[in-house]
């Protein structure tokens, strides 16, 4: 499957089957975007899962260090860190079965991009979650 960006059909279904997402690189601190936009998913209805090794809690919540630390299956790997670490997120992603993944504005690595399409997951890079969600359903 190609990177589905802009494909606003193929979209709202990953949203609309989706329910857990991970959001990789979630920051403990308000201000920034990870954290504000894993608030807004969780507002409207997913079960969101920080993914950072340098936190332990976020909010009360556990925080894991790595995707196969999640207890349960994920639908979506958002990606809130920098382009040179796809390679080994798109490794976790395909290692847990996701079926998106789904990395933030202006993060991109072509070779993660290419890995993670031949391991057939949906691949939507350099776009925010929350800013489709809220084009796409508002």
């Amino acid at each position: 499957m190609p990177n589905i960006k802009g494909d606003d059909g193929a979209l709202k279904t990953i949203f609309s089957n989706s329910k857990i997402i991970a959001v990789v690189g979630h920051s403990e601190k308000s201000s920034r975007a990870s954290y504000q936009v894993a608030k807004f998913l969780q507002a409207v209805g997913y079960r969101v899962y920080p993914v950072n090794p340098m936190v332990k809690q976020i909010d009360g919540q556990s925080c894991y260090p790595s995707l196969e630390a999640i207890p349960e299956p994920v639908d979506i790997v958002n990606v809130f860190r920098h382009p040179d670490y796809l390679p080994e997120i798109v490794e976790s992603a395909i290692a847990i079965r996701a079926a998106t993944l789904w990395t933030q504005l202006r993060i991109y690595h072509p070779v993660a991009e290419k890995k993670a399409i031949e391991a057939g997951l949906n691949v939507i890079m350099d776009a925010c979650i929350q800013i489709e969600y809220q084009r796409l359903f508002a």
